[in-house]
């Protein structure tokens, strides 16, 4: 114990200039902390004012604030004495291994600077991509954020989204509505045909152009198959949707259409 106190007494000058520099160095890192937030908030109201994409506007931000803080974690270590450029020689000397552990993780890097410059979806777009549907909330460095219908937010890696099907519902303005409507072989079809016209066309969500279409589309062994393809706006696409179907049942019922259940004949053989 004593061995020690006398070495701390023959070093104080070392000690105090030392823990001088990693208070610097502490500092440093704190206020770079806080440039950081002031510049990417700054990016964010500027960018959010040229009505930038909600998605660019998080990744560059994440970028930026990123490369600030390792500028200044170099400066910190440079503060107490380490040598920035032997520090970076040792990165650049690690930096294959480090490339190869972390595969996955600069993959989605990649991608994520394919999406943000392709923009294949951008913020507040329903899409469906990595398996999952939902809003995009943002798409940072590694990982795109969609939030679902009903209120989950899942993370996707940026990898799984680029490198997969990426099925956009908001890019176009218009969507048109699929259904399959079967009715019974009795049925009269030109009656059948116009009853789902006059549904589909008294709806005023439902657009003349494109026109809609009702055909015979198939003769199944318990129906007669009839699509149903009128065009919405996509803001009005599921809104219509329940209310046509409801509105088809009610309508064709009234008519005396039948919509068949499945069925089967049975034919029994003695021996």
């Amino acid at each position: 114990m004593q061995a020690i106190i006398d070495w701390i007494n023959e070093n104080q000058g070392m000690l105090i200039e030392y823990s001088i520099k990693v208070i610097i160095a502490i500092v440093i890192l704190f206020v770079a902390k806080i440039v950081a937030n002031v510049v990417t908030g700054t990016m964010r109201k500027g960018m959010a004012k040229r009505e930038m994409d909600g998605a660019v506007i998080g990744f560059l931000s994440a970028i930026v604030k990123s490369i600030i803080f390792i500028a200044a974690l170099l400066v910190a270590l440079n503060q107490v004495g380490v040598e920035t450029t032997s520090f970076i020689a040792i990165l650049g000397a690690a930096g294959l291994a480090i490339g190869l552990a972390l595969q996955g993780s600069l993959s989605n890097i990649a991608s994520g600077v394919l999406l943000i410059m392709f923009r294949p979806m951008r913020a507040g777009e329903y899409v469906e991509c990595g398996g999952t549907a939902g809003t995009v909330e943002e798409i940072n460095i590694f990982q795109t954020i969609l939030k679902t219908p009903d209120r989950k937010v899942v993370y996707v890696p940026n990898s799984q989204v680029i490198g997969g099907t990426i099925t956009n519902y908001n890019r176009e303005d218009l969507r048109r509505i699929d259904l399959v409507i079967g009715v019974s072989y009795s049925a009269n079809l030109q009656q059948t045909k116009q009853v789902l016209m006059d549904v589909i066309t008294s709806d005023e969500r439902v657009l003349t152009d494109p026109e809609p279409n009702v055909r015979v589309s198939a003769l199944n062994s318990s129906s007669v198959d009839f699509i149903v393809r009128p065009w919405t706006k996509t803001e009005d696409y599921w809104p219509t949707y329940w209310d046509l179907l409801e509105r088809i049942k009610d309508r064709l019922d009234e008519e005396g259409i039948g919509i068949p259940f499945p069925q089967m004949d049975v034919h029994m053989h003695k021996p």
